[in-house]
Formats: C-alpha cells, sequence, structure tokens
C-alpha cells in the first residue's frame, strides 16, 4: 500500500512537472487559421500546417522576393544559386537549392529548438527569411557568375532589420544582414566571395570539401579558354589572385582527394590555405579538428564559411557532383560544425547538392539542411554583427 501511494506521489509529480514546462510553449501555428476554417462544425480550435504541404522554403520560413523590392530587411537571408556549368564530372546541383529546401522541412516541426548550442534560429532576436533564387542564366557562365555576384550583394547590401544603426565590421563601418546561399556547384563561391569583398574586404575562410579547389586552371581543365579557367576546382585559385582571401588565415577541413602531385599542396599554400585531411579524424578527434579550425581562422576575424556536401561520405550524401569515399558521417560534420560557435561567421553557402542522384530517403538533402540548420543556429547565437568584435550581447 504504502508502495503504490509513492507511485502515485511519483505519478503526480511528474505530471505537475510537465505542466509547468509546458506553460510557456506555444503550439505551433499554420495556415488553417484562416476564416474559413471557422466555418467547420464543431468548436474548431486550430491545427498546425503540415509539413508535407505548404510551398517549400527553407526551414519553412516567410518567402519574400527580396531580389525584387529593396525596402524589404532581415537579419539572415537564404538565397539561391541554381548555377551547375562549372562541374567536371557529374551535373544536377542547379536542382540543390529547390532539393536543399525541400529536406529542410521538418527542421522546424516541433519549433526548431537547437539543444546542443541552446539555441533557437527560428524564434531569436533575428529577422530570418528565404529570399528565393537568384535567376542564373545556363548559357553563359561569365554572365552567370556577374547574376549571381550582383544579386548576392543586392541581398547583403542593405540595412538589417537589426542594429542597422549602429557600428559594425563592413568596410563602410555598417552593420549588415547575414546571407547563406544555397547551391549550385562549388564555382559559385566565387562571385560570392568577389560580393563579400565589396562589402568587408578579404575575408578568412572555412572551407569543408574532399577537394582542394585551389588547382591551377592549367592542371585542372587545362584552361582551354578564359571561361573554362572558372570552375568547380579553380575558382580558390582565382580568389586569391582577385585578393578576395585573407592570407594564411584560411583553412581546408575534410580533404581527401587524390592530387596530380605533391604540387598541389605547395600551390595551396601560396594560396593561403591550411589542410585538415579527413583521416585525421581517427588520431584527433573532432575535438582536434575544431581546435585545427578556430585556432587558423581566430575568433575576431570576418569569417567566410564554404561547406560542400562531398565533405560527408557518400554513405551518408551520395546525391553531389563529385563523390569521394572516406569522408565523415552527418553527426561527426554536425558535431565540428557546433564546435565553431562563436566565430564570426558573416555569410555562408552549401553546394554541391544534386537531387536527383539522391536517394529515395533524401539523405543528402536532409543533410545539407541539418548542417545549415546548425550554420543559422551559429549566427543566431553571436547575436548581430554590430557585437562582432565586443562580448556576445546576453540579453538578445
Amino acid at each position: 500500500m504504502v508502495a503504490r501511494s509513492f507511485f502515485a506521489l511519483c505519478l503526480a509529480a511528474v505530471a505537475a512537472a510537465h505542466g509547468d514546462h509546458d506553460h510557456d510553449q506555444d503550439p505551433i501555428a499554420g495556415p488553417l487559421q484562416a476564416l474559413w476554417y471557422n466555418t467547420l462544425p464543431g468548436d474548431g480550435g486550430t491545427q498546425a500546417d503540415s509539413v508535407f504541404s505548404g510551398i517549400s522554403t527553407f526551414g519553412r520560413l516567410p518567402y519574400l522576393p527580396c531580389l525584387n523590392h529593396r525596402g524589404i530587411n532581415y537579419d539572415i537571408a537564404f538565397i539561391g544559386a541554381p548555377f551547375d556549368t562549372g562541374t567536371s564530372y557529374r551535373p544536377g546541383a542547379r536542382f540543390g537549392p529547390s532539393g536543399i529546401r525541400q529536406g529542410s522541412r521538418r527542421l522546424n516541426l516541433y519549433g526548431g529548438y537547437n539543444v546542443p548550442l541552446d539555441t533557437n534560429p527560428f524564434n531569436s532576436w533575428a529577422k530570418v527569411i528565404d529570399c528565393g533564387d537568384i535567376p542564373v542564366t545556363s548559357y553563359d557562365n561569365t554572365f552567370a557568375l556577374h547574376q549571381i555576384e550582383e544579386g548576392h550583394f543586392s541581398i547583403l547590401s542593405r540595412a538589417p532589420k537589426t542594429d542597422a544603426t549602429k557600428k559594425g565590421p563592413s568596410l563602410l563601418g555598417k552593420t549588415l544582414p547575414r546571407v547563406i546561399t544555397l547551391g549550385g556547384d562549388h564555382t559559385i563561391t566565387l562571385p560570392l566571395l568577389r560580393s563579400i569583398n565589396r562589402a568587408y574586404g578579404p575575408v578568412s575562410v572555412i572551407h569543408f570539401d574532399s577537394h582542394l579547389d585551389t588547382w591551377r586552371p592549367k592542371v585542372f581543365g587545362g584552361s582551354p579558354s578564359e571561361v573554362a579557367s572558372v570552375n568547380h576546382g579553380t575558382y580558390f585559385y582565382h580568389a586569391a589572385q582577385e585578393g578576395l582571401l585573407r592570407n594564411d588565415s584560411n583553412i581546408h577541413a575534410g580533404i581527401r582527394t587524390t592530387l596530380s602531385g605533391p604540387s598541389d599542396y605547395e600551390n595551396d599554400g601560396y594560396c593561403g590555405f591550411e589542410i585538415v585531411e579527413a583521416r585525421e579524424i581517427d588520431t584527433i578527434g573532432t575535438d582536434g579538428i575544431i581546435k585545427r579550425i578556430r585556432d587558423r581562422v581566430g575568433t575576431s576575424n570576418p569569417v567566410y564559411l564554404s561547406l560542400d556536401i562531398d565533405t560527408l561520405d557518400p554513405a551518408f550524401a551520395p546525391a553531389t557532383g563529385t563523390p569521394e569515399t572516406g569522408g565523415w558521417s552527418t553527426r561527426e560534420l554536425r558535431t565540428i560544425l557546433r564546435g565553431l560557435d562563436g566565430i564570426n561567421l558573416i555569410a555562408a553557402d552549401i553546394v554541391e547538392v544534386a537531387p536527383a542522384y539522391d536517394t529515395n530517403a533524401e539523405h543528402t538533402t536532409m543533410a545539407a539542411a541539418d548542417s545549415l540548420y546548425e550554420i543559422m543556429s551559429i549566427m543566431v547565437k553571436r547575436g548581430p554583427l554590430s557585437v562582432m568584435d565586443g562580448e556576445k550581447e546576453e540579453d538578445l
């Protein structure tokens, strides 16, 4: 009898604790709370929108046509760059932006709270929206890269929703919004860095990839023309030549490709990169990888993050342009990304997602979306770029 009474008390305590925990949580809202919903029989109540219905935006964020309206503001904007005519093996990354959005549908299903990072990027100080895609031609690479640069700069250069009047790290001393770009093959990083350079000057780059992407054009592709010399294996070479990279503060992580020879590593050093091989995770672990990255880029410089989905092993992300075995797991990559908390990420991209090669279960697009969720969480947790050079604001 005593045991039963004790068990009943425990149940009551659990119920009370659950009730206390539950009172500050709002039910997930959706479009079914419209006028017509009140005409249904019964007292109705409300019903959240289903994750399998509605128009696909990243994480079911609001869509606003930013490129058509200069008056739209935000703190973090997602923008697509559907370009894949710079790839050397499997095309299809032009469908990456739509595939990543499809893979992100469940991110906000239960409210979007990121437990390891103790933040909610969907419900914070930041106004986060999906701006759709930059119109990109598939017939002229030179013009397409110009479209990507100008479209990105249009999104990047306007006043943010938060702290628009406060000083920031841009060349003009202003606070700017952050932009996350959905690729597209990796060639798009060159016009994106050109846009970033116009706003910030040379920046430090964290580059997650299985390939160096600093190859000299004559080595990668033969460089039969100026147009052909710019592709998804040479864009960092061009970025270094154009002065877009902050010297000796850039790092590759996840590298495991074959080379034309040891001189490829020497050329990579000329471009200002340090290399963390994928296999090093077996000896130094995720903590060691994180430390190498943080020591290289620091916590005071503006940092751009570029994530090629082929950083992951094809077992976890088969849908990519140039897959390489021996990569990291999705769990390992997400752990490493979370370890970058506190770094001053001003912008990011994810590239080389080619949904046509994915499984029916959408493994690659979900992995890409979840990785961006970690990146977006880091940005939100760090606060507006107005606080980039100071301590994180505690009351955001």
